[in-house]
């Protein structure tokens, strides 16, 4: 039992993984401190006057639990859509670019795919002859693409 545990943890995709949530974790913190600390001060100075936010009081004037904060939610936004260019650009494009070094696709385009006259799904691979879903048998793939 430890053994097939040991192999487990072992497998290289499980470390590749765990190194890239690692440095997704450090990435997470440093795009955190600049929306923090550069863009919600942006944000801020759009708020004007000495207001809670940007945004609406929807209760009781001065209430934090009724004030709907547009400003946070932008910040949010520009932090997700930061991080996850970094991810991108920083861990995806040369894990990428390394997998095809080692002859390995990494993160490929699917195939073409049809959809099962029985069931109607619609992730068959073109080439299919059984549908994974309802085990009918599937026409032969005609010409190239998707079908519907």
């Amino acid at each position: 039992m430890l053994r097939g545990f040991k192999n487990f943890l072992m497998r290289g995709d499980l470390i590749t993984i765990a190194v890239g949530l690692v440095i997704a974790l450090a990435f997470s913190t440093l795009i955190k401190a600049f929306t923090d600390f550069v863009i919600n001060p942006i944000v801020s100075r759009f708020q004007g006057g000495a207001s809670m936010g940007l945004g609406w009081q929807l209760g009781d004037e001065g209430n934090q639990t009724t004030y709907l904060d547009l400003g946070q939610f932008i910040s949010a936004l520009i932090y997700f859509i930061i991080f996850m260019a970094v991810v991108y650009f920083l861990i995806v494009v040369p894990y990428k670019h390394y997998q095809a070094r080692r002859g390995v696709t990494a993160f490929a385009e699917p195939g073409p795919v049809k959809t099962c006259p029985a069931c109607l799904s619609e992730d068959l691979p073109a080439a299919a002859s059984k549908c994974l879903h309802c085990a009918t048998e599937q026409p032969p793939a005609t010409g190239t693409g998707t079908t519907a």
